[in-house]
């Protein structure tokens, strides 16, 4: 009765009594193996001295005598074997309970994590964001044009000037370093005047002259006007 109504064992409790109940069935068998290998050396030491004393009758008995003693020797070593296989056995059982157990445990976890994070929460608090931060880069290029237009005045239009100026230096030299030295013969109006200081003095020619200098010309005054914009801006 006290079988039937008594609390039942847990699993981890159940494993470590019968792990302990075969390390203490190992401990047994090496003691009764260690008992017949003393004994076995000393039916050995008997069947020598007694075949020097010509005592044949009590060698063949003590010879079956050592003969069961190594089969018995040999058992307790298959013995031995098996329930060691077993302590192996019940380890992998715990080691599988212990990670099943950790599994549901973090099951658990995991569905209290989900049930306490509200989803449509997140998803407003994240178009909230989205919004103030539209609103944020907004105000910073309002107020960022603001500044720009009130900090324009004469000085800048000077500073302007003067960039304007040095990129024109800049221009004519190039010029005059691509341009090699004409010959002295040809038509005057086919040669660019070169001014003082290096700068390339452009005249205005006939339109046969304007049409087919032109692709050359247009090029240098598209860079320099996408080089002007880039400086005011």
């Amino acid at each position: 009765m006290g079988g039937v109504f008594s609390k039942q064992k847990p699993l981890k409790e159940q494993l470590r009594e019968n792990k302990r109940m075969i390390t203490r069935a190992i401990r047994e068998l090496d003691r009764e193996k260690r008992s017949l290998e003393k004994e076995e050396q000393r039916l050995t030491i008997e069947i020598k001295k007694m075949a020097k004393e010509n005592q044949m009758k009590a060698v063949k008995i003590m010879a079956k005598d050592l003969v069961r003693t190594r089969q018995y020797i040999t058992k307790f070593i298959e013995m031995r074997s098996h329930l060691q296989g077993c302590a192996l056995k019940l380890q992998t059982v715990k080691s599988h309970a212990a990670m099943a157990e950790a599994m549901a445990n973090t099951a658990k976890a995991m569905h209290k994590m989900n049930k306490a994070v509200d989803v449509p929460a997140i998803t407003k608090m994240m178009a909230e964001f989205e919004k103030e931060n539209m609103k944020s880069e907004m105000m910073q290029e309002i107020m960022g044009d603001a500044i720009d237009d009130a900090m324009e005045g004469e000085e800048n239009e000077e500073e302007e000037e003067k960039i304007v100026n040095q990129v024109l230096d800049e221009i004519g030299i190039d010029i005059q370093g691509e341009v090699p030295n004409a010959p002295s013969l040809g038509l005057a109006n086919e040669m660019p005047a070169v001014a003082v200081g290096g700068k390339v003095a452009v005249g205005l020619g006939d339109d046969n002259n304007t049409t087919n200098g032109g692709s050359g010309g247009d090029d240098r005054l598209s860079d320099l006007e996408a080089r002007l914009n880039n400086l005011k801006r």
